[in-house]
Protein backbone atom coordinates (compact mmCIF):
# COMPACT_ATOMS: atom_id res chain seq x y z
CA UNK A 1 0.00 0.00 0.00
CA UNK A 2 3.03 2.55 0.86
CA UNK A 3 4.32 1.79 -2.86
CA UNK A 4 0.90 2.85 -4.39
CA UNK A 5 1.38 6.09 -2.01
CA UNK A 6 4.56 6.87 -3.57
CA UNK A 7 3.82 6.20 -6.87
CA UNK A 8 0.41 7.91 -6.86
CA UNK A 9 2.81 11.08 -4.86
CA UNK A 10 5.27 10.93 -7.46
CA UNK A 11 3.00 10.85 -10.34
CA UNK A 12 1.53 13.96 -9.00
CA UNK A 13 4.62 16.02 -8.78
CA UNK A 14 5.76 14.92 -12.73
CA UNK A 15 1.86 16.20 -13.49
CA UNK A 16 2.06 19.29 -11.19
CA UNK A 17 4.94 20.76 -12.83
CA UNK A 18 3.89 20.34 -16.61
CA UNK A 19 5.37 17.35 -17.45
CA UNK A 20 8.88 16.41 -17.76
CA UNK A 21 10.29 19.93 -18.92
CA UNK A 22 8.48 21.20 -15.72
CA UNK A 23 9.62 18.83 -13.75
CA UNK A 24 13.32 19.26 -14.50
CA UNK A 25 12.85 22.81 -14.63
CA UNK A 26 11.59 22.59 -10.83
CA UNK A 27 14.24 20.57 -9.88
CA UNK A 28 17.25 22.40 -11.33
CA UNK A 29 16.29 25.65 -10.15
CA UNK A 30 15.27 24.65 -6.65
CA UNK A 31 17.02 21.35 -6.25
CA UNK A 32 13.54 20.38 -4.70
CA UNK A 33 10.23 19.01 -6.41
CA UNK A 34 7.18 19.44 -4.16
CA UNK A 35 3.72 19.51 -5.27
CA UNK A 36 0.59 21.95 -3.21
CA UNK A 37 -1.69 24.51 -3.40
CA UNK A 38 -1.45 27.23 -4.84
CA UNK A 39 -1.88 30.59 -2.40
CA UNK A 40 -1.47 33.26 -4.39
CA UNK A 41 0.58 35.23 -6.65
CA UNK A 42 2.60 38.41 -6.21
CA UNK A 43 2.83 41.74 -8.39
CA UNK A 44 6.50 40.16 -9.80
CA UNK A 45 5.12 36.99 -10.71
CA UNK A 46 6.35 34.59 -7.78
CA UNK A 47 4.09 31.81 -7.07
CA UNK A 48 3.59 30.65 -3.30
CA UNK A 49 2.45 27.67 -2.52
CA UNK A 50 1.18 25.65 0.75
CA UNK A 51 0.70 21.93 1.54
CA UNK A 52 0.43 20.68 4.90
CA UNK A 53 1.38 17.19 4.49
CA UNK A 54 5.03 18.69 4.53
CA UNK A 55 6.69 18.90 8.01
CA UNK A 56 6.20 22.53 9.82
CA UNK A 57 9.20 24.84 8.14
CA UNK A 58 8.85 23.07 4.39
CA UNK A 59 4.96 23.19 4.19
CA UNK A 60 5.23 26.94 2.43
CA UNK A 61 7.69 28.02 -0.78
CA UNK A 62 7.84 30.02 -3.35
CA UNK A 63 8.45 29.52 -6.95
CA UNK A 64 10.47 32.52 -8.59
CA UNK A 65 9.78 33.79 -11.75
CA UNK A 66 12.38 33.51 -14.93
CA UNK A 67 11.65 37.35 -15.34
CA UNK A 68 12.16 40.09 -13.11
CA UNK A 69 12.88 43.87 -13.55
CA UNK A 70 13.81 43.20 -17.75
CA UNK A 71 16.43 40.96 -17.11
CA UNK A 72 16.56 36.61 -17.26
CA UNK A 73 16.33 35.16 -13.80
CA UNK A 74 16.37 31.56 -14.57
CA UNK A 75 19.69 30.94 -11.54
CA UNK A 76 19.83 34.05 -10.21
CA UNK A 77 17.52 33.60 -7.48
CA UNK A 78 17.50 35.27 -4.27
CA UNK A 79 15.30 35.98 -1.22
CA UNK A 80 14.91 39.84 -1.69
CA UNK A 81 12.80 38.98 -4.88
CA UNK A 82 9.98 37.85 -1.96
CA UNK A 83 7.90 41.28 -1.25
CA UNK A 84 7.36 41.92 2.51
CA UNK A 85 3.76 41.09 2.68
CA UNK A 86 4.50 37.55 0.82
CA UNK A 87 7.42 37.25 3.14
CA UNK A 88 5.15 37.09 6.30
CA UNK A 89 3.37 34.70 5.07
CA UNK A 90 6.11 32.45 4.16
CA UNK A 91 8.02 32.67 6.98
CA UNK A 92 4.75 31.64 9.24
CA UNK A 93 4.54 34.65 11.12
CA UNK A 94 0.69 34.87 9.97
CA UNK A 95 -1.21 32.13 8.41
CA UNK A 96 -3.13 34.22 6.41
CA UNK A 97 -1.69 34.62 3.38
CA UNK A 98 -1.92 38.57 1.88
CA UNK A 99 -4.39 37.40 -1.15
CA UNK A 100 -6.96 37.03 1.55
CA UNK A 101 -5.99 39.48 4.04
CA UNK A 102 -3.75 42.17 3.16
CA UNK A 103 -1.58 43.90 5.63
CA UNK A 104 -2.43 47.02 7.30
CA UNK A 105 -0.33 50.09 6.25
CA UNK A 106 2.00 50.97 8.98
CA UNK A 107 4.03 54.19 9.68
CA UNK A 108 7.55 52.51 8.98
CA UNK A 109 6.97 50.12 6.00
CA UNK A 110 8.71 50.39 3.22
CA UNK A 111 6.04 51.11 0.09
CA UNK A 112 8.76 50.45 -2.49
CA UNK A 113 10.36 46.85 -2.77
CA UNK A 114 13.72 46.92 -3.37
CA UNK A 115 16.13 43.77 -4.76
CA UNK A 116 18.79 43.05 -3.38
CA UNK A 117 21.73 45.19 -5.53
CA UNK A 118 25.02 44.35 -3.56
CA UNK A 119 27.82 43.76 -6.16
CA UNK A 120 26.28 46.59 -8.39
CA UNK A 121 27.00 50.29 -9.22
CA UNK A 122 23.32 50.90 -7.20
CA UNK A 123 25.01 49.45 -4.22
CA UNK A 124 24.90 51.06 -0.40
CA UNK A 125 28.03 52.01 0.43
CA UNK A 126 28.74 53.78 3.79
CA UNK A 127 30.58 56.40 4.12
CA UNK A 128 33.67 56.08 6.66
CA UNK A 129 34.68 58.53 9.41
CA UNK A 130 37.73 56.99 10.17
CA UNK A 131 41.54 57.43 9.10
CA UNK A 132 42.49 54.89 6.92
CA UNK A 133 45.15 52.06 8.73
CA UNK A 134 46.11 50.74 5.35
CA UNK A 135 47.41 53.24 2.46
CA UNK A 136 47.21 52.05 -1.26
CA UNK A 137 50.99 52.57 -2.37
CA UNK A 138 51.37 55.12 -5.11
CA UNK A 139 54.15 54.96 -7.48
CA UNK A 140 56.45 57.55 -7.41
CA UNK A 141 56.12 59.85 -10.39
CA UNK A 142 59.29 60.08 -12.56
CA UNK A 143 60.39 63.43 -13.70
CA UNK A 144 60.05 64.35 -17.70
CA UNK A 145 63.40 64.83 -19.40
Amino acid sequence: MELVEVLRRGLGQYRGHGGLFGYLRAFLRTNDVKVGTLVGEDKYGNKYYEDNKQFFGRHRWVMYTTEMNGKNTFWDVDGSMVPPEWHRWLHCMTDDPPTTKPPTARKFIWTNHQFNVTGTPEEYVPYSTTKKKIHEWVPPSTPHK
